[in-house]
Order: structure tokens, then C-alpha cells, then sequence
């Protein structure tokens, strides 16, 4: 079906941030199959718990313990602060039973017509719930009726979330630490603070969604912690099973024991190859250091944009350099879509979102020498492309 605008490559292999078309072409990656590929490209680690999973179980369903569950359960929640756990193949479904999850805990608190605070420039999934908690108009467009319950505030206005306080229907307030799609817009500091506040004076539930920012992204487990804030539910999924589709859905305290046997499921959440991949993640992460890399990097390539695009910056043509850790967006002051073709003729898989923001999202993995790289293939790109459209 016609729903992709595929870009004209085809890749045949992959080594660390590299990957190698058909044709014996080499390309740096940073976009981490839009950060999903942490590890990079055929982490040894990674490859051996695959290899080993496949010779002994791949799926078996959630009739049956699954003794892996329990095991990568464990690992998020310590890493999280958090309790329980339920899997789900995808960041839309994780998203998806977090709304379920708000709904019933709106009910059982008396709230019959559940109502879930949400930001504008979400970006949240495509099913159905998730597309109408989702505030971009493009993606929803077509799918009318969407699912009600949503009211939407503008993103950073901790005010406007207060002023809702008065509606008793209310019951969660769901966002992103850093709007990705929505071109790499962080919380302002302090916010999340504000809003975690609101939340537990109105018995509320705060959502986070960590799908695109978790699992070390921005130098932290998930992005969240980089204020101390613990929400009451926490999604996952991208980067957790580096390249194996999962998803997690994790709860704590009041949003503990809210689902109830057969109020939520899954065919094939959860299966022993996908948790086989989230526990080798986790552990590479670890063992590697990868936390304090992506921090380090992040910085590097930050401020190596900022220095050899400076003329640019003060001239206005670029608005923005900004992001945590390995997720960084570079905000132009014209719409820059046509430079994800011009990036890939050089080289370099990039990404472009909300029409003027260069989004990269490199591997975890990155080091010195490749950083250096990117930034000198995409400011070179970047400088080129802004001289033309003067």
C-alpha cells in the first residue's frame, strides 16, 4: 500500500553507525532507524542473544509463563523506580494500553467520562486513541470521528494544565519529556516538577511517553530522570529491543493493579524473542558505558554544530541547535525537507520533522572520530543548502 515516500536506497548490510546499500555504498547513521537501532548495526552482543533465543524458543504466548518477562520486567522497573510491567510489540500499543489504563482508573475513582490532558505537536501513535492524543492535524486527517476524551493544552504551559483542575473529569495528564516529532521541543526545566505536583494534589495519573527518548537516549534511562520525577506510567519501545519490535508499559504506585485479568492483552507481546533482545539492550548499554557516551557525544556534536555553523545562527538562518544527549535537532528558519535527499547523496541518513527541524538521532555507540563526521558532512550540507536558498 502507498503509505510510505520511500528515499531511493536499499541497504544490504550494516557495522556499527555504517550502513552499506546494494550497490556497496557506505552511509553514517544517524537517524538509528528513527532511534530504534541503539546498539547500531550487528552489536555482537545483540547477535549472539538472537542467534542464541532462535535455537530455543521463539513464541509461546501469554497462556504459558514466559520466565524472560519476569527477567527484563525486573530491569526496567530497578532502572525505573517503578513496579510492574506489561509488554506490548510497539510504542502506539504501549501508548494505546496507557489511555485503557487511564480510563479505568478515571472509573474506579468515580470519573465516568474520563478525560486525558495532552500536549499540542504530540506525537503519540497511529491507531485510533493514540492518533487523536496525538496534536498534528496532517496525521489526523481523514480519521474523523476521532475518539473523544482528549483535551489539549499547549506544550510547556504548565498554567493551562492548572486551569483544567476545576474539571472533575479529568484523570491523567499524558506528554513527551521531548517532543520528537514534534521537532525536538523539550519541557522547560522545572516543568515536569510543576506538573507532577498538579497531578498528585488532584489524584491524577502522569503519562509519560519515553517511546523515542528512553532507554538512554538522552544520557539517562529515560528522560524523565534527568529532573528526579517518577511518573505513574511510563511507555517504552524504539530502542529497547534494538531493531525486535517491543513495547512496555510500566506502572507505579497509584497506577499500580488498576488492569485486572483480561482488561488488557496481546498475542505477542512479550515473547521470548523480543525480551531476549530488550535484556542483551539493557546489558550493552551497561557494560559499554553507553549512558555517559551519549551524554558526552551529544554535547560534542551540539557544540560542534554550533561552532562551524555560527555565521548561519547570526545571521538568523538557523533558529535553533538543541536536544539531550543523542537526540538533537537543528531548527532552520525555511523549510528543509529537501535535505534528507542532499544528505543521502553524501552519505548520511538524517531525518527532517515538523518541515524546518534537521532531527538526528544517532546510535548509542557513536564515537569521537564518527561524531567528528557527522558534523562536518552535515554542516557542510547544511551551509551549501542555506547559501542556494538565499
Amino acid at each position: 500500500m502507498p503509505v510510505f515516500s520511500r528515499l531511493p536506497v536499499a541497504f544490504a548490510s550494516g557495522q556499527g553507525v555504517w550502513l552499506t546499500d546494494v550497490n556497496g555504498q557506505w552511509y553514517l547513521d544517524a537517524l538509528s532507524g528513527i532511534a530504534v537501532n541503539g546498539l547500531g548495526h550487528n552489536h555482537p552482543r545483540l547477535v549472539a542473544a538472537l542467534q542464541q533465543q532462535v535455537t530455543q524458543l521463539i513464541h509461546v504466548s501469554n497462556l504459558y509463563d514466559v520466565p524472560q518477562q519476569h527477567e527484563l520486567a525486573n530491569a526496567l522497573a530497578k532502572r525505573a523506580g517503578m513496579s510492574q510491567v506489561f509488554f506490548a510489540n510497539s510504542g502506539a500499543e504501549a501508548n494505546e494500553g496507557a489511555i485503557k489504563l487511564a480510563r479505568l482508573f478515571g472509573l474506579q475513582q468515580g470519573r465516568e467520562n474520563a478525560k486525558i490532558i495532552v500536549m499540542s505537536d504530540a506525537f503519540h501513535g497511529r491507531t485510533m486513541a493514540t492518533l487523536s492524543a496525538t496534536g498534528n492535524e496532517k496525521v489526523q486527517k481523514g480519521f474523523a470521528p476521532l475518539v473523544s476524551g482528549f483535551v489539549r493544552v499547549p506544550f510547556n504551559d504548565v498554567s493551562a494544565i492548572r486551569a483544567l483542575t476545576s474539571d472533575k473529569e479529568v484523570t491523567a495528564v499524558m506528554l513527551e519529556v521531548i517532543q520528537g516529532e514534534g521537532g525536538i521541543l523539550c519541557l522547560a526545566d522545572g516543568a515536569l516538577t510543576q506538573i507532577r505536583q498538579v497531578c498528585d494534589e488532584n489524584n491524577w495519573l502522569l503519562i509519560i511517553d519515553e517511546v523515542q527518548t528512553g532507554v538512554a537516549r538522552t544520557g539517562r534511562w529515560f528522560a524523565h530522570q534527568h529532573e528526579g520525577v517518577t511518573p505513574d506510567v511510563m511507555t517504552l519501545a524504539k530502542g529497547l529491543g534494538s531493531g525486535v519490535p517491543v513495547g512496555a508499559l510500566l506502572t507505579h504506585d497509584r497506577a499500580n493493579d488498576v488492569f485486572h485479568v483480561g482488561a488488557h492483552g496481546t498475542t505477542f507481546g512479550g515473547n521470548p524473542l523480543a525480551m531476549a533482545a530488550g535484556l542483551a539492550t539493557l546489558s550493552a548499554i551497561e557494560a559499554e558505558g553507553l549512558l555517559d557516551n551519549a551524554q558526552r557525544q551529544g554535547v560534542a556534536i551540539r557544540d560542534g554544530l554550533s561552532a562551524a555553523l555560527a555565521d548561519e545562527m547570526s545571521a538568523g538562518l538557523i533558529m535553533d541547535i538543541r536536544g539531550r544527549g543523542l537526540m538533537i535537532g537543528i531548527e532552520l528558519a525555511r523549510p528543509c525537507t529537501e535535505l534528507v535527499k542532499q544528505a543521502l547523496a553524501v552519505g548520511l541518513l538524517i531525518n527532517v520533522t515538523h518541515d524546518t527541524v534537521v532531527r538526528l538521532l544517532p546510535p548509542l555507540i557513536i564515537n569521537d572520530e564518527e561524531s567528528a563526521e557527522l558534523v562536518q558532512r552535515l554542516s557542510s550540507l547544511i551551509k551549501v543548502f542555506l547559501s542556494r536558498a538565499s
